[in-house]
């Protein structure tokens, strides 16, 4: 099985370029990270074993996060070890958590590529470091994928990504949290309750890239929880007539165990009865994956277009016009700041040229973009460019789609005359 090739295939075959989903194995892979149970058993110093609070959490690692790091937060103020931490960090604290937080932010910040380069998996990393994926969402808290991709942005926690204007491109995602911002781990049961109950509106954030992008799952058992749980929310988007959609673009990596041989299959992972596809990778050498990328990777770096969409962005929000146009070579380019538009704007005397124009337009218009119009009613868009050329991609997406406001504005407002205009909206 050429795992390079059907890979390489994929990818070339997607109208948009991968993205990584990156979990807690990569760290291992690479930096030698401990596990859960060992990150938290170098915490376990007031004298209880870790073995007590696995006891009283039922054997749940973020209800043991809690427990210790109430104990851990009374020997950190005292003992004459963290004296320098408390003296540091105390106006940081926020409950009985943050010193937990901070010590394992300390410890995690210290992990760097110096430790990869020196592992047996130095050839995996020159190479990983080469890749333009489109951009990598992950739940780790280490800085190994910032050094990795040192010009790609990066969001913090869920509610950065949730309220920011993210470009899709050239960015890091860190839903659990970074060792930057300590109180931003999700690392105890109350935190992961917290996340999971805005789940769906992360899943909603998320759901162009996975329909639209090969997601490769590197670090992760295809079990995991926290996938599933994601999962289970993007295919509730999606709707189940829909799921399909997904097929070759949830690709999963995994170890092989003892016995097992080099493989590449289509198979479905199944959550609450819905039965998702995907393409599984068992392989103990990362290196065709990554070669497999590096085969469809962009011309223009990620970075780049990043920058591209986000002036763009802000020429179109802005009423201030740009005054200097320059011409710089693509490595000069460093930051958005860098880079200006140019924006002509003509006459067309055929209409039907204009239409087409307007056409291309709203192509871009996205499912967000109707919602708010629809709650705001703010857009001022064309409702017969919005129902002849927006929805029908849409709703071939998800099914939450407004439609009624714009055919409402048409004049199309009863049944008879939906069904006489041979409109294909039903849902």
């Amino acid at each position: 099985m050429d795992i390079k090739d059907n890979l390489a295939h994929i990818f070339k075959s997607s109208n948009a370029g991968p993205f990584l989903f990156v979990g807690s194995g990569f760290s291992r892979r690479y930096l030698g990270l401990e596990n859960w149970r060992g990150l938290l058993t170098k915490y376990c110093i007031t004298g209880k074993p870790f073995e007590y609070y696995l006891s009283l959490a039922n054997g749940h690692f973020p209800t043991v996060a809690r427990l210790l790091a109430n104990d851990f937060n009374k020997y950190w103020w005292e003992a004459d070890e963290y004296k320098d931490s408390v003296n540091r960090y105390q106006d940081k604290i926020c409950d009985s958590t943050s010193a937990l937080r901070i010590e394992i932010c300390k410890y995690l910040n210290t992990l760097n590529q110096t430790n990869a380069k020196q592992s047996e998996f130095s050839d995996e990393l020159e190479l990983l470091a080469t890749l333009n994926v489109d951009g990598v969402i992950t739940t780790n808290w280490d800085l190994f994928l910032e050094q990795i991709f040192p010009d790609y942005k990066v969001y913090i926690g869920q509610k950065e990504l949730l309220f920011s204007n993210p470009q899709e491109i050239g960015e890091i995602y860190k839903i659990h949290g970074c060792s930057t911002q300590p109180n931003s781990l999700v690392l105890t049961d109350k935190d992961y309750q917290e996340f999971e109950s805005k789940n769906a509106y992360l899943a909603a954030k998320l759901i162009t890239l996975f329909v639209e992008h090969p997601i490769v799952f590197l670090g992760y058992s295809i079990s995991d929880e926290n996938i599933c749980g994601l999962l289970r929310s993007i295919s509730l988007c999606i709707g189940k007539d829909n799921i399909e959609q997904l097929r070759k673009n949830l690709i999963f990596v995994q170890r092989l165990v003892e016995g097992e041989v080099q493989s590449l299959s289509d198979t479905y992972l199944t959550i609450d009865g819905v039965q998702i596809p995907l393409v599984l990778v068992k392989t103990n050498n990362f290196n065709p994956i990554y070669e497999a990328v590096n085969v469809s990777k962009r011309k223009i770096p990620a970075r780049i277009l990043r920058y591209c969409k986000e002036q763009m962005y802000e020429l179109v929000q802005s009423a201030v016009p740009e005054e200097k146009i320059c011409v710089v070579n693509i490595d000069e380019i460093e930051s958005k700041d860098d880079i200006e538009f140019l924006v002509g704007v003509g006459v067309i005397s055929k209409h039907k040229e204009l239409e087409q124009v307007s056409e291309f337009g709203y192509q871009s218009v996205r499912v967000q973009d109707l919602i708010s119009d629809l709650l705001h009613e703010n857009k001022g868009y064309d409702s017969r460019q919005i129902i002849e050329n927006v929805l029908p991609n849409l709703i071939k997406v998800t099914p939450n789609v407004p439609v009624f406001i714009y055919l409402r504005k048409l004049g199309i407002d009863s049944e008879k005359l939906y069904l006489d205009s041979g409109l294909k909206f039903d849902k």
